[in-house]
């Protein structure tokens, strides 16, 4: 993901995060002489892929600009437990007011990276993408995305608006498969057409109705891999084939080896664990 396409989000993202912590103001930093210049070091408590760079600097950037954010670790770089990430020279106010709101982002964007490189070496050489999903934290969908890229995944769509996702209900309230992607193809010409299936009727459904993608909905391994030599022999390959619902990490190596283009995984964002982070002042 192009961060550059996104500055405003990011922007929005830690203003909001901001506003919600320190709301009038920092009581507690006031108890510091106005004046009084401090320098600390963040360091992760456990092994981590780090991401989250921009987030960070964007806090101390609407914050205080006079603030200094020195890093000594590059996005995307594991992180060994104890180890220095980044370093803040300016005020002392400014430092601990900007604490939360910084480390909220590197560690929950950390966390999203480091889960994410985990699925990504379980299948390692099979070919297949792994793809995230809609099911993100509230309000940081973009930051969030941007993470699972950072750790060797993939991006689904961004949202309801860049790729069409018809599924059960959507087929029926919109009269069946081959209705619906038709329609689909008059309200957004170019856009992506993916289609959700549950069973290999569909599946011949939806080949037929000429979908881009189509998803094997909580199909076994075993059933997996006979619609992939179905959808292959049928199209050669043009139509590709997403594999979804109810694979863990004990199973994902086995759904990879099925041949599929592509495995969705929503435990990549909506279970992520924070990386435990520390900041400390130096004397």
């Amino acid at each position: 993901m192009d961060l550059r396409q996104h500055t405003a989000d990011i922007q929005t993202a830690v203003q909001l995060a901001l506003a919600e912590d320190v709301g009038s103001g920092d009581i507690t930093a006031q108890l510091i002489p106005a004046d009084e210049q401090a320098h600390a070091r963040i360091i992760t408590r456990e092994r981590a892929i780090v991401a989250g760079v921009a987030w960070v600097n964007e806090v101390f950037r609407q914050l205080d600009p006079s603030v200094q954010v020195i890093w000594r670790v590059s996005e995307g770089q594991w992180a060994r437990p104890n180890q220095v990430l980044f370093e803040l020279v300016g005020p002392a106010r400014s430092l601990l007011t900007g604490e939360r709101a910084a480390l909220n982002f590197l560690q929950t964007l950390s966390g999203t990276a480091t889960r994410c490189r985990g699925y990504a070496d379980r299948v390692a050489g099979t070919g297949v993408r792994l793809l995230d999903t809609r099911k993100t934290l509230p309000g940081l969908r973009i930051a969030q995305k941007y993470a699972v890229s950072v750790g060797g995944c993939y991006n689904h769509r961004i949202g309801l608006y860049d790729a069409f996702l018809i599924k059960e209900n959507h087929i029926m309230a919109s009269g069946g498969i081959s209705h619906a992607v038709e329609r689909a193809r008059q309200i957004a010409p170019g856009k992506p057409v993916e289609v959700e299936v549950e069973n290999m009727q569909q599946l011949d459904e939806a080949m037929d109705a000429g979908a881009d993608i189509i998803m094997l909905d909580n199909f076994n391994p075993q059933q997996m891999t006979a619609a992939v030599a179905h959808c292959r022999n049928q199209t050669g390959g043009r139509i590709k084939l997403e594999a979804s619902g109810g694979i863990t990490t004990d199973t994902l190596r086995e759904y990879a080896e099925t041949g599929v283009d592509y495995i969705s995984i929503g435990a990549l964002t909506k279970d992520c664990k924070a990386i435990d982070l520390s900041m400390r002042l130096i004397k």
